[in-house]
C-alpha cells in the first residue's frame, strides 16, 4: 500500500506540460494516422489506375514492381514534383516537369478531409495538433513514397520533394482544419495593419482603411478585393477554356487524327484519353495566357500568341491538345482579346458591388479614389494568381528545345495585371458613377437623415458572417422634418436602430445548420480558454 502511495505522488508530482502532452496524445496519435491514411489512399489510387493500364497493355515494358515504381512517381508529380527520366535513348537524364493540374485535385481533396476530421467534435486534439499531426502523418509517407519510386526509370527530384510535398500539406490540411473551426476569419494580423500605415501617400492609406481612416471599412475594403481578384481569375480562366474548346472544334480533324496515331490497342487510346483530361485545367490557363497575350512556349524560342507571326511548329509531337493550337491570326487570334477585356469588366463589377452594397437613398458608398485603389489592388492579386497557375501549368519537358514548354509565368502576371486595370478602372468609376446616381434621391437639403439597419442572413446560415457589420455601417434613408410629417405614424429621430431579425428553426439537429452552430461554439470556447486570465487585484 505505501509502494501505491509513492506512486500516486510520484504520478501527481508531473509538471504541466508533460501532463497536457499526456492528454493530447491520443489526439495526436489520431492526427497522424489520418495524414497517413491520406497519403496511403492517395498513393493507392494511382497504384490501381496504372496497374489496370499495365496489365491491358499488349507489350508491357516492365514488371508488375516498374509499375508500382511508375505508380509513386506520378503521386510525387501530383503534388508538383519534378521527375528525371533515365530510360532516354541518349542515355542522358530528361527532366518531366509539366503537372497534369487534374491530379493535384485528388491529394488536396484527401488531406482537406484529413485536416477537417482531425478536429471534429470527437476528437481530442486542438486545431495546431490536429494540423500537425496531419503534416507529420502525410509527409511520413510521402518520403517513403520518395525512396522507393527512386529505384525506378522516373526518379523524382529531392530538391522539389523537399519544397512541393510540405508546402501541399500545409496548407491543404490547414484549410481542413480551418473549416473544422466553422472559418473564423478573426481580426487582422498586425503586419497587414502596419503595411497600410507605412504607405507613404495619405490618400492612399484613406483609399485602403490605415488607421487614419475608418476603422471599419478596412475588412470590407478588403474582402470586396479578394472577391473581385477571384471573380477576374475565374473569367480568365474560364475563358482560356472556351478559346481551347473552340480551337478544338475548329482542328477537329487533326486532333482527331494525331489521336488515333498514337497507338492502336484500346488500353493506349485509354491511357491518352485519361491523359488528355488530365490535362484540361493546364489547357485552360494556355488558353488564359493565349488570351492575354504573352502566348504559350512550344519549344526553345517558339511562341504561340495571337500577335506572334509564326505557325506552330511542324516538329511537335503528335498530341490531341498540341494539334489544336491556332495558328498565327485568324477568327479566333482575335476573338481571343475578349477575354481579358470580359475579365476586367469583373473587376470593376465586383468592386463597385462591395463599394454600392445596397441600393438605399442616401448612401454615398467608397468614393472614387477607394474604388480605384480597389481595383488597382484586385489586378495586382489577379496577376499574382495568373502568375502561380502559368507557373504550375508549365515546366520542362526534356533538354535544349524542350528546356521550357507553356506559358512563361514573370509574363503572363504582369501582362494580367495590366489588362484588368487598365480596363477595369474606368469601368468600376463610371459604373460606380451611374449606381449612386440612380440611387440619389430627389428630396429637398432640408431633410433629415434615419439611420436604418441593413438586411442581414440568419446566423445559423453559414455565409452569414459576411452580413455581420457594425452599426455604423448601415444604409442611410432621408425623410421630411418632424414638423412636416402629414401623419403621425411617420419615423421619428428617437427610433434606434433595430437588430437583425435571427430565425432559427426549433430542430435542427443532425442538419448542416446545427453543424455550423456546433463548429461557431467550438471556436468561440477555443477563444475563451486561450485568454489567459486576469490576474487578482492586489488588497
Amino acid at each position: 500500500m505505501r509502494s501505491v502511495t509513492q506512486m500516486t505522488d510520484r504520478r501527481l508530482s508531473l509538471s504541466p506540460l508533460l501532463t497536457r502532452m499526456r492528454d493530447r496524445s491520443p489526439g495526436l496519435a489520431a492526427s497522424l494516422m489520418g495524414g497517413a491514411l491520406a497519403a496511403g489512399l492517395g498513393l493507392g489510387s494511382f497504384a490501381v489506375l496504372v496497374m489496370v493500364l499495365w496489365i491491358g497493355s499488349p507489350y508491357p515494358d516492365s514488371g508488375p514492381e516498374g509499375a508500382l515504381h511508375v505508380a509513386a512517381a506520378l503521386w510525387l508529380l501530383a503534388h508538383g514534383v519534378e521527375l528525371i527520366r533515365t530510360d532516354t535513348l541518349s542515355g542522358l537524364p530528361m527532366p518531366v516537369g509539366v503537372t497534369p493540374l487534374l491530379l493535384l485535385v485528388l491529394p488536396v481533396w484527401l488531406l482537406h478531409r484529413a485536416g477537417r476530421d482531425a478536429s471534429d467534435a470527437e476528437s481530442e486534439a486542438g486545431p495546431r495538433t490536429a494540423w500537425a499531426g496531419v503534416v507529420m502523418g502525410y509527409l511520413s509517407v510521402g518520403t517513403a513514397a520518395a525512396l522507393y519510386a527512386s529505384g525506378g526509370a522516373l526518379r523524382p527530384s529531392w530538391a522539389w520533394t523537399a519544397v512541393c510535398l510540405p508546402l501541399l500539406a500545409l496548407g491543404a490540411a490547414g484549410a481542413g482544419v480551418w473549416t473544422a473551426y466553422g472559418r473564423p476569419r478573426g481580426p487582422m494580423p498586425p503586419w497587414m495593419r502596419r503595411v497600410p500605415a507605412a504607405l507613404p501617400l495619405s490618400g492612399v492609406r484613406r483609399s485602403v482603411g490605415a488607421p487614419d481612416s475608418v476603422a471599419p471599412e478596412a475588412p470590407r475594403f478588403l474582402g470586396g478585393v479578394m472577391r473581385a481578384a477571384g471573380a477576374g481569375v475565374a473569367v480568365l480562366v474560364g475563358g482560356g477554356a472556351l478559346l481551347v474548346a473552340a480551337s478544338l472544334v475548329w482542328h477537329g480533324g487533326t486532333a482527331r487524327d494525331s489521336f488515333l496515331q498514337l497507338t492502336d490497342v484500346w488500353s493506349g487510346r485509354f491511357a491518352v484519353l485519361l491523359l488528355c483530361l488530365a490535362l484540361v485545367p493546364n489547357a485552360a490557363v494556355w488558353g488564359a495566357a493565349y488570351g492575354l497575350g504573352p502566348g504559350v512556349v512550344l519549344g526553345a524560342g517558339h511562341v504561340v500568341g495571337p500577335l506572334s507571326g509564326a505557325a506552330p511548329g511542324s516538329l511537335l509531337p503528335a498530341f490531341p491538345l498540341l494539334a489544336a493550337v491556332p495558328g498565327a491570326g485568324g477568327p479566333l487570334s482575335w476573338a481571343s482579346g475578349a477575354v481579358p477585356v470580359a475579365a476586367g469588366v469583373t473587376v470593376a463589377w465586383f468592386v463597385v458591388a462591395a463599394a454600392v452594397p445596397g441600393s438605399g437613398a442616401g448612401d454615398a458608398g467608397w468614393s472614387r479614389g477607394r474604388v480605384v485603389a480597389a481595383v488597382v489592388l484586385a489586378a495586382g492579386l489577379c496577376g499574382v494568381a495568373l502568375a502561380v497557375l502559368a507557373g504550375l501549368a508549365g515546366g520542362a519537358l526534356g533538354m535544349a528545345a524542350l528546356a521550357h514548354f507553356g506559358p512563361v509565368w514573370w509574363q503572363v502576371g504582369p501582362v494580367a495585371v495590366v489588362w484588368t486595370g487598365v480596363v477595369g478602372v474606368p469601368v468600376a468609376v463610371g459604373v460606380r458613377g451611374w449606381r449612386l446616381r440612380e440611387a440619389r434621391p430627389g428630396t429637398s437639403s432640408a431633410g433629415r437623415v434615419v439611420r436604418m439597419p441593413r438586411p442581414s442572413w440568419p446566423s445559423w446560415l453559414p455565409w452569414s458572417s459576411r452580413a455581420r457589420r457594425s452599426s455604423a455601417d448601415v444604409s442611410t434613408a432621408t425623410v421630411p422634418p418632424a414638423a412636416a410629417q402629414p401623419h403621425p405614424g411617420v419615423l421619428d429621430s428617437s427610433l434606434e436602430p433595430c437588430e437583425p431579425y435571427v430565425f432559427l428553426p426549433d430542430d435542427v439537429t443532425g442538419s448542416p445548420w446545427h453543424e455550423d452552430l456546433r463548429r461557431e461554439a467550438r471556436w468561440e470556447a477555443l477563444k475563451e480558454a486561450s485568454t489567459p486570465p486576469e490576474p487578482p487585484d492586489s488588497v
